[in-house]
């Protein structure tokens, strides 16, 4: 790993820290904790409480929970050759594990919810939850879980007090909304129902490019095709919103073409971005009544197209582009609070550049207006170019700003694909020396690229994978599987069965893997119905929902108390009930990090734990009344926590597949 790399996740840890909190013990932590402070007491061990490190371990085979005290207190020892004594009674970290470990089994007897402790090398202790703790964990896990899907999880005084602002997807209007953007959107959502899932008080966002050459290409191209097309904006408004959506995709590309082609094209372009930024300007006076902060009209003085015209086309292909990014969002579940647009926000951040001048923050370079990110260790930005109009950088800094005005926010989380994490510390940085308090309060979080079997993907050739086309053809394969094993089903239950399938398969796939890695997206692997997979998660759902029904209708009561006299537990219902009662831990974990693929490994370790479960152990035909009454609420706490921890991902369940 680079050293710039390990940098950047150290500060970003120590950001995370600082804004979300450190984690907080769990009770059963702060218990492990105690005992052993204690027992090191007892062995006249000098310790200090906050060198107990407690943690889950990955491996089951090591316990519920390991601490590594006797490994830091022998090196301690070790380096401190004053204390003779010491270093002589242990000749080893797990020498002296054993002896904390041996101690500790005295001190367990006034604790039910620790049945083992046991010392392994090199030096850890490892501990292992009752029984009984876990019923009663159960137990208390149903009462919570029982909650409306979607309402305030858990209890977390911090978050109660927080305002968090997520920003994610960002399409830009007049091109297509590409798979980088779905990625974002999965990401965005699933973050802001974690928040929402422990009391903060969440607000969507979406930052969209209304100006910029991208849409001066896309004007151009569509004046141009419409002359060749013979075709009008008025005859192109009456068709379906895809096929005006596909005409603005082709528009671009033939623009973005010619612009890298042909010298009098792109001229052409360069002289409509001026009327498109002064069109952008007069929407923003229209409708919230917005003082301009930049003379765009001094640029368009000479201008060949017709102003109108230009501003007509402009803000037709504006309307249909938001018109249809909204179909999107709603199929795929988000419905956003507020939105922010470059027009805006370019003005704002223009007038942050020229106000900082003066100071030195920004300096002149070759006719533009630059931050000098090499003074920082950085690279150099243009945020004015030498036309005098606000580039990206400026607009980021002016979002930032307008993010906090609209709504005072305690943390604001851009998702951004990592392509431009480079540029990002550039926007962190110059933020820092204009809004110092602002960037304390901005985490930005980034996700890899997604790759396809069909290679790159470049909306400028018109050769684009849009993140519409492989939700079509996720919910395509899927529906082919469904109307093989449910020929009885109507055909519009197989369609929108097929899609809420296809859909969990992408959202799971692509919240799988730690967030900065790219992702090979594999069909066959997403859609499969076994392993590691949205469908298989939504099948295990689907499962428990079938049992609980079959119960139903044999009479049981799954909501009857359970008689903990003459309760056996057996190595499969232990496995399941260990699992459900790490759910909390992983939705903290996921906030914590801010990466949902914490809750993904976790849901996927508690299906295949029910799963085998399932196979090895009657549940409604079980004959011992209370041991039924112990696994059909291991199968309703295991459907409950599947149905939440999906909602968490931004997935809807199946009843039924």
């Amino acid at each position: 790993m680079k050293t710039n790399t390990i940098a950047k996740q150290l500060y970003k840890k120590e950001k995370l820290q600082a804004l979300i909190g450190a984690s907080k013990l769990t009770d059963i932590e702060k218990l492990i904790q105690d005992l052993i402070s204690t027992a090191c007491d007892n062995l006249e061990l000098n310790i200090n409480v906050k060198d107990i490190q407690i943690d889950q371990p990955e491996n089951e085979k090591f316990g519920d929970y390991s601490a590594n005290i006797a490994l830091k207190l022998f090196a301690n020892i070790k380096k401190n050759q004053q204390d003779k004594s010491q270093s002589l009674n242990y000749k080893s970290p797990l020498q002296l594990a054993e002896s904390i470990s041996k101690q500790l089994n005295t001190l367990i007897d006034a604790h039910s919810e620790i049945q083992k402790i046991s010392a392994i090398a090199p030096g850890f202790i490892n501990f292992s939850l009752s029984n009984s703790f876990l019923i009663n964990e159960l137990e208390k896990n149903l009462s919570i879980i029982s909650n409306k899907v979607g309402d305030k999880l858990l209890k977390d005084d911090y978050f109660n007090q927080k305002k968090v602002m997520v920003e994610f997807t960002d399409p830009n209007p007049f091109k297509e909304f590409h798979i980088g953007h779905l990625y974002s959107n999965i990401v965005g959502e699933s973050l802001s129902r974690l928040f929402n899932a422990v009391g903060a008080t969440v607000k969507r966002v979406c930052y969209q490019g209304d100006v910029g050459m991208h849409v001066s290409k896309s004007v151009w191209g569509m004046i141009s095709k419409m002359a060749q097309e013979n075709t009008s904006l008025d005859k192109l408004s009456k068709l379906p919103l895809d096929q005006r959506i596909k005409f603005l995709g082709q528009s671009y590309a033939y623009g973005a073409t010619k612009y890298k082609d042909d010298e009098a094209a792109q001229k052409e372009m360069k002289d409509i971005n001026y009327l498109i930024y002064l069109s952008g300007q007069e929407y923003l006076q229209k409708t919230i009544n917005w003082e301009p902060q930049v003379d765009y009209k001094q640029h368009v003085k000479d201008a060949k197209f017709d102003y109108q015209t230009i501003k007509t086309i402009y803000e037709t292909g504006r309307e249909w582009s938001l018109e249809y990014f909204e179909t999107i969002y709603k199929k795929l579940g988000t419905k956003f609070d507020d939105y922010f647009f470059e027009s805006l926000v370019g003005e704002i951040g223009a007038k942050i550049v020229y106000e900082n001048l003066k100071k030195g923050i920004f300096v002149k370079s070759q006719g533009a207006t630059i931050f000098p990110g090499k003074k920082h260790g950085l690279h150099d930005r243009v945020f004015i170019n030498s036309f005098g109009l606000p580039t990206y950088e400026a607009k980021d800094l002016g979002l930032a700003v307008e993010k906090n005005n609209r709504w005072k926010y305690d943390i604001s989380i851009p998702v951004t694909g990592s392509e431009i994490d480079d540029y990002f510390k550039v926007i962190m940085k110059a933020l820092k020396q204009t809004k110092p308090e602002l960037e304390a309060k901005n985490v930005h979080i980034s996700h890899g690229m997604v790759r396809l079997p069909s290679g790159k993907m470049s909306s400028r050739t018109g050769k684009i994978l849009t993140g519409v086309w492989l939700i079509n053809e996720a919910k395509h394969l899927i529906e082919k599987i469904v109307h093989k094993s449910h020929p009885d089903w109507s055909k519009n239950k197989q369609s929108e069965t097929s899609e809420i399938i296809g859909l969990a398969a992408i959202k799971y796939a692509l919240l799988n893997s730690s967030l900065g890695k790219d992702i090979a997206f594999d069909f066959k692997q997403s859609l499969n119905f076994q392993g590691s997979s949205g469908p298989y998660l939504l099948y295990t759902y689907a499962r428990c929902n079938s049992v609980l029904k079959k119960a139903k209708e044999a009479g049981i009561n799954v909501d009857n108390k359970l008689s903990k006299d003459d309760l056996s537990v057996g190595t499969q219902e232990q496995d399941v009930l260990k699992k459900s009662y790490q759910f909390v831990n992983a939705i903290n974990k996921s906030i914590k990090n801010l990466s949902p693929h914490h809750l993904c490994n976790y849901l996927y370790k508690l299906a295949q734990a029910y799963n085998l479960f399932y196979n090895k152990c009657p549940i409604v035909k079980c004959e011992s009344k209370n041991q039924q009454q112990l696994r059909m609420q291991i199968t309703k706490s295991t459907s409950l926590i599947l149905k939440h921890g999906l909602y968490l991902l931004g997935i809807k369940v199946v009843e039924e597949m």
